[in-house]
């Protein structure tokens, strides 16, 4: 209980850190990118506003995710992280969705941007921003174990990405073709709709307890143990940090239950200590002539 505590402060302090950078990112691609008139830069102004938004879901999430395990959830809160992830991929979406919008509203509205080298410096020192930022959340993510973390790091990581995008439209406009504009802001729709949709996969594994460990790793190492004679009917679920596993072992039928017992918890012990992030294991012991069932 104590360690999830400490976790979910620490997962906290990392995205309010994150939250109040995007935020300074935000106005300022916004405000510049209106001030000259050029969509693409407005667009990736209102992603890295978003981005802050979804810092706001995650730090939700994380809030109730550190609950501890109940009498309704006897398996504890951790999913309601993942759902937080899920939502920064559906408003990945809603956000690519208006950047097309607004991209189709601008082919042949006339209005021409303008570009200085004030537009450079602010794009350029906002990707210096996005690339310290992703880096030390996919850090802390990776330390933490944490899926809105490694989440949130890639939706900011697609910033840098969609930051270079609208430097070539900088460029482009540039040189006269102001056109390129709002092609550049699909594209930048595109990579955000990829982002999203890499984190709504790997979100959607996690909630249908899709496995998460190799069986046949898991039978190798069981297999192993002194008393065991074989194992069967492996499963694992759970996102890193927070995996549950449980199978069947069976071992002599004459043995006690008490030395029966104590082999399910060498069993318990050694795939604690050789796989990571192993939250619980539940054995179910059994005679070995019960293994054709």
């Amino acid at each position: 209980m104590h360690t999830n505590i400490r976790r979910s402060e620490k997962i906290k302090k990392v995205m309010l850190y994150v939250l109040f950078l995007n935020i300074v990112v935000a106005v300022a691609k916004i405000a510049y990118g209106m001030m000259t008139n050029v969509l693409s830069m407005q667009s990736d102004g209102y992603h890295s506003l978003f981005d802050g938004i979804s810092n706001i879901i995650g730090l939700i999430g994380i809030q109730i995710a550190a609950r501890p395990p109940d009498k309704e959830h006897p398996y504890g809160h951790r999913k309601f992280e993942t759902l937080a992830s899920v939502s920064i991929a559906v408003l990945l979406a809603i956000v690519a969705f208006e950047i097309v919008h607004s991209a189709f509203q601008r082919f042949g509205s006339g209005n021409l941007p303008e570009v200085t080298s004030i537009s450079y410096l602010v794009m350029i020192c906002t990707m210096i921003v996005n690339l310290a930022v992703t880096t030390y959340e996919r850090k802390n993510g990776e330390a933490l174990n944490s899926e809105v973390l490694l989440a949130d790091a890639a939706h900011t990581k697609s910033d840098i990405y969609v930051s270079l995008s609208v430097l070539l439209g900088l460029f482009f406009i540039k040189a006269g073709y102001a056109a390129l504009d709002p092609v550049i802001s699909v594209v930048v729709a595109i990579l955000i709709l990829h982002a999203g949709f890499e984190i709504l996969t790997n979100s959607i594994s996690i909630l249908c307890d899709e496995s998460c460990i190799d069986s046949e790793d898991i039978h190798s190492l069981v297999c192993e143990v002194e008393g065991v004679q074989s194992c069967h009917k492996i499963r694992s679920r759970g996102p890193d940090g927070n995996i549950f596993v449980d199978l069947h072992v069976q071992v002599d039928p004459e043995m006690t239950t008490y030395n029966s017992h104590t082999i399910a918890h060498v069993v318990q012990h050694q795939i604690k200590e050789n796989f990571s992030g192993i939250e619980e294991v539940l054995v179910h012991v059994e005679p070995a002539e019960n293994l054709a069932f």
